[in-house]
C-alpha cells in the first residue's frame, strides 16, 4: 500500500505553501486508496506549541484533509537515540565540539579563500582520549552524519532523473549539543519505522534528500520514492513573502475563501491541467496525477483564488449552501439564492444582497427628474418578472432616455450598487413597497 506523510512543525500557523504539500500528499494517497499520515515534527520544544498543533489540525479538517494516522516525534525520542548509536557503531556518525562561533569563522575563512563552505571534518581527527578529555572539561558534543563522497542518484517523481555529488555538502548535524535531534535523522527514522513508501515535498529539500538517501542506507533500509515540487512564487515570479500579506489558511478562512476554491487552485497550479473550480474534494482526487506537475515554478495569484471563490458559489445549488447559511443565522429562499449566487464573492456577501432587497440602504440619486418620473409610472399591478420590462418601456417613451442613461440611475437608486443580478428579478423579489420607498427620496 502507498503510504505518505505530511510532517509540519507546530511553530506557526499553516501557510499556503505548506498546505499545498499536505494537499498533494493527501491526493496522491487517496487516488490509489493509500494511507495518509499526519506527523507532528515537534522536537523543537522551545518553538513548538500545542496551540499551533491544534491550529494545524483544525485547518486540515476545515480543508477536508483527513488523516489515517497521527504521530508525534516528541513521543519517539528514544528511537532517535537508538538510531544514533547504530550510526556510531557503524562509524557513520561522529562527535564534534566546535562552537557556533568557531564554525562561523571557518566558513568565513573558506569563503575568503574561494573555497566552498563545507565542513572540514577536523573532528574526525580526534582520538578517543581527545574526546574523553573534552567531555571531562564540560564540552558538549554535537553529532554529524558521515557522508560518502559519491554521487547520489534517484528518479524523482516530479523532477525526473536527479543527481547530487555529496562532496559538495557538509556532513549534516543530526544531534545538537543540547541533545535535540535534527529533522535529518528523525525524519528518516520515522519513515523507516512507519514504512513510508513515498515522500513528496518542496524542491528546497533536494540536497537534504540526497543526504537522507545515504542515511536510509546506513540504517539498513532503502529510501522511499522521492518527489520534489517546485515552490510557489508570487505573480512576478518572486518567492512568496510576508510583503504579500498573510497567506496562512487561518487568515484566508477569515477573509471568506472557501476550502474548495483553495484546493482547486493548489491542486492544479504547476500542472498541465487548466485551473478551474471543483464542487468537492472527491472530484480532485479522481483527476490527480503526480506526473502532471512540471519543473517550472508555479505562480500563486490571490486574484485568481478570488475568481475561483466566486465560481464556486455559482456552482452551489440551494441544497448545497443552505446549511452553511444556517451557521451564519441566515435564512433565505431558494429563489433568492439562485438570484444572487452569481454575484457572491464570499459568503458574507449574502448579507449585502439581503440588505439590498429587504433592508435599508443609502439611496443614490444621479437623475432626480428621471427617478420622479419612474415613481409616477411605477405599475400598480402585482410585481413579477415582467414588471421591469413594462415599467422601463414606459420610461423610455416618457423620458426619451435609453441604455445606461436609463438603467444606471434606476439600479443605483434601487440597489445602491453599480452592478448585480438582473433588475427584473431583483424588483420582483423586493416588491412594490420597497421599490416605492427607494424612489421616494427627498428631492
Amino acid at each position: 500500500m502507498i503510504k505518505v506523510r505530511f510532517a509540519p512543525s507546530p511553530t506557526g500557523y499553516l501557510h499556503i505553501g505548506n498546505f499545498r504539500t499536505a494537499l498533494v500528499n493527501f491526493l496522491f494517497a487517496r487516488n490509489v486508496n493509500g494511507h495518509f499520515m499526519l506527523r507532528i515534527d515537534d522536537t523543537d520544544q522551545e518553538r513548538s506549541s500545542l496551540e499551533y498543533e491544534e491550529a494545524i489540525k483544525e485547518d486540515l479538517s476545515w480543508m477536508s484533509i483527513n488523516w489515517d494516522s497521527l504521530e508525534k516525534q516528541s513521543s519517539r525520542l528514544s528511537n532517535y537515540d537508538d538510531a544514533l548509536e547504530t550510526l556510531l557503531d557503524k562509524k557513520r556518525a561522529y562527535p564534534c565540539f566546535e562552537t557556533a562561533e568557531e564554525l562561523s569563522l571557518k566558513r568565513k575563512g573558506q569563503l575568503s579563500s574561494g573555497k566552498p563552505p563545507v565542513y572540514d571534518r577536523s573532528a574526525l581527527k580526534l582520538s578517543d582520549s581527545d574526546i574523553a578529555d573534552l567531555k571531562s572539561k564540560g564540552k558538549k558534543a554535537h553529532y554529524r552524519f558521515l557522508l560518502n563522497h559519491t554521487d547520489v542518484n534517484w528518479d524523482d517523481l516530479v523532477k525526473g532523473p536527479s543527481k547530487y555529488n555529496m562532496s559538495n555538502l557538509s556532513d549534516p548535524v543530526i544531534l545538537r549539543e543540547d541533545g535535540r535531534v535534527i529533522y535529518t535523522l528523525a525524519s528518516v527514522v520515522d519513515d523507516i519505522d512507519f514504512k513510508v513508501t513515498d515522500i513528496l515535498r518542496g524542491e528546497d529539500h533536494m540536497t537534504n534528500s540526497a543526504a537522507q538517501i545515504q542515511l536510509f542506507e546506513a540504517l539498513g533500509s532503502s529510501a522511499p520514492r522521492l518527489g520534489h515540487l517546485s515552490l510557489l512564487t508570487d505573480i512576478s515570479g518572486s518567492g512568496l513573502s510576508k510583503r504579500l500579506g498573510s497567506l496562512s489558511l487561518k487568515d484566508l478562512r477569515h477573509e471568506g475563501f472557501e476550502p474548495m476554491a483553495i484546493s482547486s487552485l493548489l491542486s492544479k497550479v504547476g500542472t498541465s491541467d487548466p485551473i478551474d473550480v471543483f464542487k468537492d474534494i472527491k472530484q480532485i482526487i479522481k483527476e490527480f496525477d503526480i506526473n502532471k506537475f512540471g519543473k517550472s515554478k508555479p505562480k500563486f495569484d490571490k486574484n485568481e483564488l478570488s475568481n475561483l471563490n466566486s465560481k464556486f458559489f455559482q456552482l452551489m445549488d440551494y441544497e448545497d449552501i443552505i446549511n452553511k447559511l444556517k451557521t451564519m443565522d441566515l435564512n433565505i429562499t431558494k429563489e433568492f439564492w439562485y438570484l444572487i449566487r452569481g454575484n457572491i464573492e464570499i459568503l458574507d456577501d449574502v448579507k449585502i444582497w439581503m440588505n439590498v432587497c429587504f433592508g435599508n440602504i443609502q439611496t443614490k440619486n444621479i437623475d432626480s427628474d428621471l427617478l420622479s418620473l419612474a415613481l409616477k409610472l411605477l405599475p400598480h399591478d402585482q410585481f413579477n418578472e415582467n414588471t421591469w420590462s413594462i415599467w422601463t418601456n414606459l420610461l423610455k417613451i416618457e423620458s426619451g432616455k435609453k441604455g445606461k442613461d436609463l438603467y444606471k440611475p434606476l439600479r443605483l437608486c434601487l440597489t445602491g450598487q453599480d452592478n448585480g443580478p438582473e433588475m427584473a428579478n431583483l424588483i420582483s423579489i423586493m416588491g412594490r413597497d420597497k421599490v416605492t420607498e427607494r424612489l421616494s427620496f427627498d428631492t
